[in-house]
């Protein structure tokens, strides 16, 4: 007959691929003990290679970096799930009624935010649309003055804000606890504050002075009464969230407590100061 009898040898052929099943065909002509000469070996495939017995097959460099670029994905994407997991886990342990707090204060600080923004564009658009814009800018300028001098504390303010009394009996209130009151009130939205009479501006600083507080070297003693312009909502809030100001307080045995008031006066006033090298950009 013509046609030649198809053994398995001859269907495994068939199926393998052209470049395999040469491969095999010139391994299975070699003695099985021989083996490929090392630089014969460079020059195979990765098929090549697997026909042969030999292990591990070649890997070529584009091949080497997409698993390098894989695995550094792999990694990356583990490290921001675990990342995630520790920022949330600090919250799950509060109870319901100290989230929606949190809630509220990130809510009343965006509010707080767009009002700021929403001021400025009106600034903005007045300066424009303005008949007598050098009126307008002149207005302007003094309420900015007015503004910067209560910040520096060269001008008494009044307005809605809170009372705060830390009564520390036991001598326990240290300077660093009332700077972080100050630095909480702030990050609420406090616009002028006085202790004991000694009004709070950027460069105010505290320090210990045996069993009381100074306040830009200024000798302070208990109680500390904290006088604070800004909205309550925000201030007293701010002061009671979990492991905060007024739990930190009352752990070292000071008791606090906290008025609301719709006029609250800062008049403890300071020295303006002439800078000593700082002059205007405009000069």
């Amino acid at each position: 007959m013509s046609n030649q009898e198809e053994t398995p040898d001859n269907r495994l052929r068939k199926e393998l691929p052209e470049e395999v099943a040469a491969g095999a065909g010139e391994a299975s002509d070699a003695p099985e003990s021989a083996v490929a000469p090392e630089e014969q070996r460079a020059g195979l495939t990765g098929r090549q290679r697997l026909a042969q017995g030999l292990w591990p097959p070649r890997v070529t460099r584009a091949q080497l970096i997409v698993a390098l670029l894989l695995f550094g994905l792999g990694f990356g994407l583990a490290v921001q799930v675990a990342s995630n997991s520790d920022s949330d886990s600090a919250l799950r342990g509060a109870r319901q009624e100290d989230l929606v707090r949190i809630l509220d204060e990130l809510d009343d600080r965006t509010q707080r935010l767009e009002d700021e923004k929403q001021g400025l564009e009106k600034q903005r658009d007045e300066l424009e649309n303005s008949s007598n814009q050098a009126e307008e800018a002149r207005k302007q300028t003094v309420e900015k003055e007015r503004q910067l001098g209560i910040l520096a504390g060269t001008v008494a303010a009044q307005g809605p804000g809170i009372t705060m009394t830390i009564d520390d009996t036991k001598g326990t209130v240290e300077a660093d606890m009332l700077l972080d009151a100050i630095q909480e009130l702030r990050a609420a939205g406090a616009e002028a504050i006085q202790v004991n009479g000694e009004r709070v501006v950027a460069g105010t600083y505290l320090t210990d002075s045996g069993n009381s507080v100074s306040v830009d070297g200024n000798k302070i003693n208990a109680p500390y009464r904290f006088k604070v312009i800004g909205k309550p909502q925000d201030l007293e809030p701010a002061l009671n969230i979990p492991g905060g100001v007024v739990q930190t307080l009352e752990k070292e045995q000071a008791t606090v407590t906290i008025e609301r008031s719709d006029k609250i006066v800062v008049d403890a006033l300071r020295a303006a100061k002439r800078p000593d090298y700082a002059r205007s950009s405009s000069q």
